[in-house]
C-alpha cells in the first residue's frame, strides 16, 4: 500500500482490546470497513484522539437499558469543546463467567468485571459465589485479559460470549446477567462539522443548564419541546459540579434540527437557557421515525411564518 492510500484511510478509535461490545457497534458502521481501528484505554483517551485529530472519530457507550445513561461519557460530552455525535448503534449484551483451565466455581473470590457489566450480573453473583470481591476492569475484554496475567490474583472474570476464543480461558456460567434482552446504545464522535441532512428517522442530542434553581424551571424547559410536539427519548440530570443543587440535562429528541419543530425548540431552549450544547442530529438506530400531529409539520410552521409576513408587510394574506 502506498503512502497517499494509507494516508487517506480514516481513523477510528474505540474501547479496547479487540472483542469488546464497542467493537461490535463499531462494526455496524459501514464507512468504518476497511479503515483503521485503534483500540484505546479509557474514554478521555478515545475522545482526546477526536480533539487531537489522532483520529477521526471514536466510538463510545452512551447509554444502557438497564443501568441508564454511561455517566461519564455524558459528563465528557458537557464539558469537552468541539464534539458532534454523527451516529447511534444498539448492541445486544450477553455476558459469560470465564476462569483459567481447571477452575471449578466454588473456587472463585475475585472476580473481575466492567463495574456496567458487574451491575448487570451481579444478582447471579450474589447467589452463586455470595463471598465473591469484584475488581473493576476497564472494558469487558480487559476483565479476562486481567483474569489470564502471570501475576493475576483474579479466579473468574465476566466477558462476552465467545471470549474463550481469543484467551486460554474456560467457560463456567453462559446467561449470567439478570436481564437478557440488555442493549447498549453507543454513538459515534466527530469533531464538530456541518450536520448531515435529515433522513426521516432522527434524534437530535444536547446539553441544558437551567437558568436557576427554583419551583418550575425545569417545567418550562420542558414546555419547550411540549409546545412545538417535540417528543423527548432521554431525559437525565448530571451534577454541574459547581456547588449542591445546580444540574445540567442531557436530552434526545425525536427529529432533526432541520426539521422546523425542533429548530424552533431549539430556539426557545437557547433562550430560556444560559448554557445549551449542541451534541448534534444524526440517524435514529432503530430507523424508526417520529409520529408528529398535523400542526407540528413542517408546512404548518412555514405556513405560520408566512402569514406573519404578510401580517407586517399588510399583504392580503396577512388577512387569512
Amino acid at each position: 500500500m502506498s503512502d497517499a492510500s494509507h494516508d487517506a484511510r480514516r481513523r477510528y478509535s474505540y474501547l479496547g482490546p479487540a472483542g469488546t461490545f464497542t467493537e461490535a457497534a463499531l462494526k455496524q458502521v459501514p464507512e468504518a470497513a476497511g479503515q483503521e481501528w485503534c483500540p484505546v484505554a479509557n474514554l478521555g483517551e478515545a475522545l482526546d484522539d477526536v480533539i487531537t485529530g489522532c483520529s477521526d472519530a471514536a466510538m463510545i457507550a452512551i447509554e444502557n437499558s438497564i443501568d441508564g445513561g454511561v455517566t461519564v461519557a455524558q459528563d465528557a460530552l458537557a464539558t469537552i469543546s468541539g464534539l458532534r455525535i454523527i451516529g447511534e448503534y444498539l448492541v445486544p449484551v450477553r455476558f459469560v463467567l470465564v476462569a483459567r483451565p481447571g477452575t471449578k466455581l466454588e473456587d472463585v473470590g475475585v472476580v473481575a468485571a466492567h463495574p456496567v457489566a458487574y451491575g448487570q450480573c451481579r444478582a447471579w453473583l450474589d447467589d452463586q459465589i455470595p463471598r465473591h470481591r469484584h475488581l473493576p476492569a476497564t472494558s469487558n475484554v480487559q476483565a479476562a485479559v486481567d483474569l489470564v496475567a502471570a501475576d493475576s490474583s483474579v479466579d473468574a472474570a465476566i466477558a462476552p460470549p465467545g471470549i474463550e476464543e481469543h484467551y486460554d480461558v474456560e467457560v463456567l456460567a453462559e446467561g449470567i446477567a439478570e436481564n437478557p434482552d440488555a442493549v447498549t446504545r453507543f454513538v459515534l464522535v466527530g469533531r464538530t462539522a456541518p450536520v448531515a441532512p435529515p433522513t426521516g428517522a432522527d434524534k437530535t442530542s444536547l446539553i441544558v443548564e437551567l437558568p436557576e434553581d427554583r419551583s418550575g424551571a425545569l417545567l418550562e424547559l420542558l414546555e419547550q419541546f411540549a409546545a412545538r410536539g417535540v417528543n423527548l427519548t432521554l431525559l437525565a440530570s448530571r451534577p454541574i459540579g459547581d456547588r449542591m443543587g445546580r444540574y445540567r440535562f442531557v436530552i434526545d429528541a425525536e427529529g432533526h434540527v432541520m426539521d422546523e419543530r425542533v429548530a424552533d425548540a431549539l430556539l426557545g431552549v437557547k433562550r430560556y437557557s444560559p448554557r445549551v450544547v449542541f451534541l448534534g442530529s444524526y440517524p435514529r438506530a432503530d430507523r424508526v421515525a417520529a409520529t408528529t400531529r398535523r400542526v407540528h409539520d413542517d408546512e404548518t410552521f412555514r405556513d405560520a411564518r408566512d402569514w406573519l409576513r404578510g401580517v407586517i408587510e399588510g399583504t392580503p394574506d396577512g388577512d387569512a
